[in-house]
């Protein structure tokens, strides 16, 4: 029995945790995307205090992936992004998630290529930023947007799926009010 928990150990060694974890992540949409599952989403648990292993605690990274949709090859949001989007500001404003900073990631598929699907998955994530600054009043120190381009699809076996194209909402840190750590 031994050798098969070498073989475990070196498995994970071989393919990190955190893209295990990704091939997991399912896209909020429709009447799946609410403000109650986006709080749970993005809320971290207490077992985060714990000291873990560092490659460990990626592997659980709390995170949202939201279908938000844009006009053909913009950063224009649809009328159901800023409905979704609406949704998204609420949660934000929510006591459970008022403490914390998140990351806004654009993801693209890869038609178009690599180097404009970077640049428009930046002005995608910058476009979901100034939304919610905007009409939702969420502190702008509170969010951050970066593009991820086509790197990290969710459906390899269908690079144009729907769910290639997505905003990822990750927290990243306690949010620090006037040198103080938000409760």
């Amino acid at each position: 029995m031994r050798p098969n928990l070498l073989l475990i150990g070196l498995a994970f060694a071989v393919f990190p945790l955190c893209a295990i974890a990704q091939t997991q992540t399912k896209v909020l949409s429709g009447k799946d995307l609410n403000e109650s599952a986006l709080i749970d989403a993005l809320t971290p648990s207490h077992t985060r205090s714990l000291k873990v292993d560092h490659a460990l605690a990626l592997a659980h990274q709390v995170s949202a992936s939201l279908l938000i949709t844009f006009e053909t090859n913009s950063a224009n949001l649809t009328p159901q992004a800023k409905h979704s989007l609406d949704t998204v500001g609420r949660a934000l404003g929510a006591d459970q998630l008022a403490p914390f900073k998140f990351s806004i990631e654009g993801h693209a598929d890869p038609r178009g290529g690599t180097e404009l699907n970077q640049r428009l998955s930046e002005h995608r994530a910058q476009s979901v930023r100034r939304y919610l600054v905007q009409n939702h009043r969420i502190d702008p120190q509170r969010l951050t947007s970066v593009g991820k381009g086509d790197k990290e699809p969710l459906n390899e076996t269908y690079p144009a799926a729907p769910e290639n194209r997505r905003v990822t909402f990750v927290t990243i840190e306690p949010w620090e009010t006037q040198g103080q750590v938000a409760p």
